[in-house]
């Protein structure tokens, strides 16, 4: 029997003059239900390296800036917010369909490598976390972007995430990775913001290398309907010591490049964001 709901994320809504923007961030909690705690192993260190500590502070200013926020509040260990929710690694359940990749819906494995869960997830198990986690959050994500479309007339979700500086084979990574599904997720005034305010921070930047957006930005980037979606990935680097997982001097000016990403994008010409402006384009280039 599924237990009462329990509300596992916060909303913030704008206390500036209100704009189409919607901050969300899936990844920046360390907590637990009691359920999800008893069937994770992972290391704590594991729990907060593969969390995006301290997004949610970096983008603390953002309902100042008339942008709402949407922040979960636990680990992505308990359920990870930014997967499909059919998306189950075999190995994590016996009913899962998927390959054994093992970062779905629910990791079985850390990023290192280290097992996650104590066993095999029952289906009433997973079915429990979809319905008291994932649900109802991505129920609140595509309330709050209805509400922002009824209001603007389109939507924009910036999907706030952070990322290790270095990749497995320790190549160094930008310090912004903007991720659209090859610009297909957001108009490209979205783009080309992001780029803007990168540049007068001299942050470098790449798109989509190496995340080009995950299960929400794909699902809610539709930009012919006026709901334009992108994730922005920062490398730790720029606000964090990575290795002991607290914040460096260089914090609060990647609280001010949020800041200056909120308050830009919120500053888009609607005309270009809003349904068909990709088409209309088109027939006037």
């Amino acid at each position: 029997m599924l237990q009462p709901l329990r509300v596992h994320f916060d909303v913030q809504m704008p206390t500036g003059p209100e704009t189409p923007v919607l901050v969300e961030i899936p990844h920046a909690g360390l907590a637990f239900d009691p359920e999800s705690l008893a069937q994770c192993i992972a290391p704590a260190y594991a729990i907060g390296q593969d969390a995006d500590l301290f997004v949610d502070e970096l983008y603390s200013g953002a309902p100042a800036l008339g942008a709402t926020v949407l922040k979960a509040h636990l680990s992505r260990y308990a359920c990870d917010l930014n997967r499909s929710e059919d998306d189950l690694d075999s190995l994590t359940t016996p009913q899962g369909a998927s390959p054994s990749a093992p970062h779905g819906v629910v990791w079985r494995r850390t990023t290192s490598g280290r097992p996650a869960l104590v066993a095999p997830l029952s289906a009433v198990e997973i079915e429990r976390r979809l319905s008291i986690i994932y649900r109802p959050y991505h129920r609140e994500l595509e309330r709050l972007l209805i509400e922002k479309q009824r209001k603007f007339g389109f939507s924009l979700l910036l999907c706030a995430h952070s990322m290790p500086s270095t990749g497995r084979l320790g190549e160094r990574r930008a310090d912004v990775v903007p991720g659209s599904r090859g610009g297909t997720t957001a108009a490209r005034a979205v783009l080309a913001c992001v780029e803007t305010v990168a540049a007068d921070f001299d942050l470098d930047l790449s798109h989509d290398d190496p995340y080009r957006g995950g299960f929400t930005t794909a699902h809610h980037g539709r930009p012919l309907e006026g709901r334009h979606a992108i994730q922005v990935e920062l490398a730790r680097r720029t606000y964090m010591h990575e290795d002991a997982l607290r914040r460096r001097e260089t914090f609060e000016r990647a609280r001010t490049f949020c800041d200056a990403l909120v308050a830009s994008l919120g500053r888009l010409d609607p005309a270009v964001l809003a349904p068909g402006a990709a088409e209309r384009a088109g027939a006037h280039a």
